[in-house]
């Protein structure tokens, strides 16, 4: 009996070892769950602060707000976008620009918009020295808002601006070298320092579609600019006999059923690559388009960021070209011209012109270039950075080539004989069924010898690209070589 009594006893003492072991091995696994859980947390909340106080749930922006006056937004060229000053003892968002900024620097009321969204967080937070705070927290005192500087040019802005003057549409001006947006012009347009009293009235008016930015947001039909697209798929499929294509335009391109106009039922005769694209002739593209298979075709336009988001914070539509393996003809003729069912931001398609000019590498959009505290202190800087190699620099050049003989003797011939060399292409979208109403677009880059800004122009229900949209091109390009 007391033999096993004995055994019962160690195998209970056995027992309670082998029962310690599982504790603590269960102990340990707990620990190093909750360890990985925290280190995670805490990681992700110091990787999205700006997203988490941001959100509308988070009650700390409030909070913030009330200890901080907020930061100050600035021009590339040091002038003042939007600031706050104190009016009737209430802190009061000034745009003293009005509408020149509306739709790039956006505001603060009923919501927020453009770079006072994107950069909400550093403009109501502070960086400011403890010492500051302290004494600020004693004189009771409001702390100042660290300071956006963005990328945008006061004068081009101006001169964007003024050229668009009463129509409707948008400009985007862009530094072809960095990326940098220099200018951002969308109409029509309203005065953020009157956002509350006009919010009614702005939101009734659907079809002007006011507080939409037409630069990001925007969807058009890109028409003729287009044929930079078919251009370039061609050219990637003949990289060594392009220069021998002929065609032979009588104002009329038939296939099938599907028939063509070039625009304004012009006849361009006997023409090559160069002068098709100089003087957009749409028989000659629809042709093109037809000797380029669909897969290369449909290869060359995801290379340059159709159907997808672009690397800019600002709201923005999606890009959309339906073409694929099961395309119709009629479908490749109207894409190949720009047409159908088609959709393009001018954003893009400055992208695009951005790339041609600089050897076929298109940068990361920069609109904000530096975050700084009221002290001066640099908190952020956005560097230049390659986003994509859209094309070759062979592919580029060819390209380049094209669009300077639009200049010189092609549809943005009001651009010739300036004390700069420009390239360019323009387009005429039609919009709905009538053939003589047509969005005006223009987009091309400038010196031709080395590059330095793009722009892109739409003036929408005007008519030809050439008689509209390349003289308003042609100031905002006289304003940045006059600097």
């Amino acid at each position: 009996m007391q033999k096993n009594e004995k055994i019962s006893r160690k195998q209970l003492r056995k027992m309670k070892r082998k029962a310690n072991r599982e504790l603590y091995f269960c102990s340990a696994c707990f620990v190093a769950v909750f360890g990985f859980l925290f280190y995670y947390l805490f990681g992700y909340v110091n990787s999205q602060q700006e997203i988490l106080f941001n959100n509308s749930y988070n009650s700390r922006q409030s909070v913030v707000a009330a200890q901080n006056t907020r930061g100050t937004i600035y021009s590339e060229d040091g002038y003042v976008l939007a600031q706050t000053v104190e009016k009737e003892e209430k802190d009061t968002r000034v745009y003293p620009y009005g509408n020149l900024f509306s739709h790039v620097v956006g505001y603060t009321d009923k919501g927020k918009t453009g770079i006072e969204s994107i950069e909400n967080y550093w403009l109501t937070n502070t960086a400011v020295s403890e010492m500051t705070q302290a004494q600020n927290e004693a004189d009771q005192k409001k702390n100042p808002g660290n300071n956006v500087y963005s990328t945008l040019n006061t004068k081009l802005q101006q001169a964007a601006y003024d050229a668009m003057g009463m129509y409707q549409g948008a400009v985007v001006v862009t530094e072809v070298k960095t990326g940098r947006i220099l200018a951002m012009v969308s109409k029509p347009d309203y005065d953020p320092n009157q956002i509350a009293a006009i919010w009614d009235k702005v939101n009734e008016d659907t079809e002007s579609a006011v507080l939409i930015n037409r630069v990001t947001q925007g969807l058009y039909p890109p028409g003729s600019t287009f044929k930079i697209v078919t251009a370039l798929s061609y050219i990637q499929m003949h990289p060594d006999d392009w220069n021998s294509y002929h065609y032979q335009c009588n104002g009329v391109y038939q296939n099938g059923e599907n028939k063509i106009q070039c625009y304004h039922g012009s006849v361009h005769n006997s023409v090559d690559m160069i002068r098709s694209f100089a003087k957009s002739c749409n028989c000659s593209f629809a042709n093109i388009g037809m000797m380029t298979e669909k897969k290369q075709f449909r290869n060359t336009i995801d290379s340059l960021l159709f159907n997808q988001a672009l690397p800019i914070e600002l709201p923005q539509q999606i890009t959309s070209v339906a073409l694929d393996q099961n395309s119709s003809a009629e479908a490749v003729i109207q894409t190949s011209i720009g047409q159908g069912q088609t959709q393009i931001t001018p954003m893009l398609l400055n992208m695009i012109t951005q790339a041609i000019a600089n050897e076929g590498v298109v940068m990361e959009p920069i609109l904000v270039d530096s975050i700084k505290s009221a002290e001066g202190k640099v908190l952020e800087t956005n560097d230049p950075r390659p986003y994509q190699e859209l094309m070759s620099k062979e592919e580029a050049d060819i390209l380049k080539q094209l669009m300077q003989e639009v200049v010189l003797s092609g549809t943005a011939k009001k651009l010739n004989g300036q004390s700069y060399t420009s390239a360019g292409k323009t387009g005429s979208a039609e919009f709905n069924k009538v053939k003589e109403d047509s969005h005006a677009w223009f987009t091309g880059f400038a010196p031709v010898e080395d590059p330095q800004i793009a722009v892109t122009v739409i003036v929408e229900k005007i008519g030809s690209g050439g008689d509209y949209a390349v003289p308003l091109a042609r100031r905002i390009f006289d304003a940045w070589f006059e600097k």
